[in-house]
């Protein structure tokens, strides 16, 4: 079982302004809940024990927030000296991490899982022989507040090919490997994502529930409006 988490909440959140002038995007609410902790409690669901949760903007509160979670229990990875990106965020951290596979959040967005929760079908799938990252994907039309096309195509074996099918939300599983010879300083993990479908290690699984992606303020009330027709008439099908 996969105990270790990444949960990145190092970014500006600047679309979400005035609102993250003061607060960081990660702690912004929905629902009467920061965003970060719709990430923790997907984690906990799964059995994660430890998270290490990074920060660069109004890192304090992120780390105080942090401080105050006992399940999973939090680890500050302090990005203050410098804004590194996915990427770079994740290889700061990797001492941290451990030489085990994790998972990775983000912070500033979530999902609603279907019957099976996403965490425990993206470890159920995982296979560390063929794979060094598997990616959460959810259909376009599954989705609130997202309005791209997507980011892969699954192909029939489970690998991911770059075509506008299925977009990332914000959840995968990764072997430290995979960071290998990572660019040094900021940089996407996109790069490595290339990288590895170029290595056809790269997979994804297509989620079956729902992904509320909140990135502007307006976002907030379509997130809410989204999860109050869900509780009242059940996840869309």
């Amino acid at each position: 079982m996969i105990d270790t988490a990444m949960v990145l909440a190092a970014g500006f959140g600047k679309r979400m302004r005035p609102l993250t002038d003061t607060v960081p995007k990660p702690l912004v609410e929905v629902a009467g809940k920061p965003l970060i902790g719709y990430a923790f409690d997907r984690l906990r669901e799964a059995g994660v024990s430890r998270a290490v949760v990074n920060g660069h903007y109004l890192a304090e509160q992120i780390a105080a927030w942090g401080q105050a979670q006992d399940s999973p229990r939090a680890v500050f990875s302090d990005e203050r000296d410098e804004i590194l990106e996915t990427g770079g965020g994740i290889v700061r951290a990797l001492p941290l991490l451990g030489d085990q596979p994790f998972y990775v959040m983000n912070a500033d967005c979530f999902w609603l899982d279907g019957e099976v929760p996403a965490l425990q079908r993206l470890s159920g799938m995982w296979d560390e022989v063929r794979m060094d990252c598997l990616l959460l994907l959810c259909e376009p039309t599954r989705t609130t507040g997202y309005d791209g096309a997507g980011d892969f195509a699954i192909g029939g074996d489970g690998r991911l090919t770059r075509a506008k099918a299925h977009a990332y939300i914000g959840g995968y599983i990764a072997h430290p490997r995979f960071f290998a010879d990572a660019p040094q300083g900021a940089f996407s993990t996109n790069v490595l994502w290339d990288r590895a479908i170029a290595k056809e290690r790269l997979f994804g699984l297509a989620h079956d529930g729902w992904w509320l992606h909140v990135g502007t303020v307006p976002a907030i009330a379509e997130a809410e409006a989204m999860l109050k027709e869900i509780v009242t008439n059940g996840m869309p099908r």
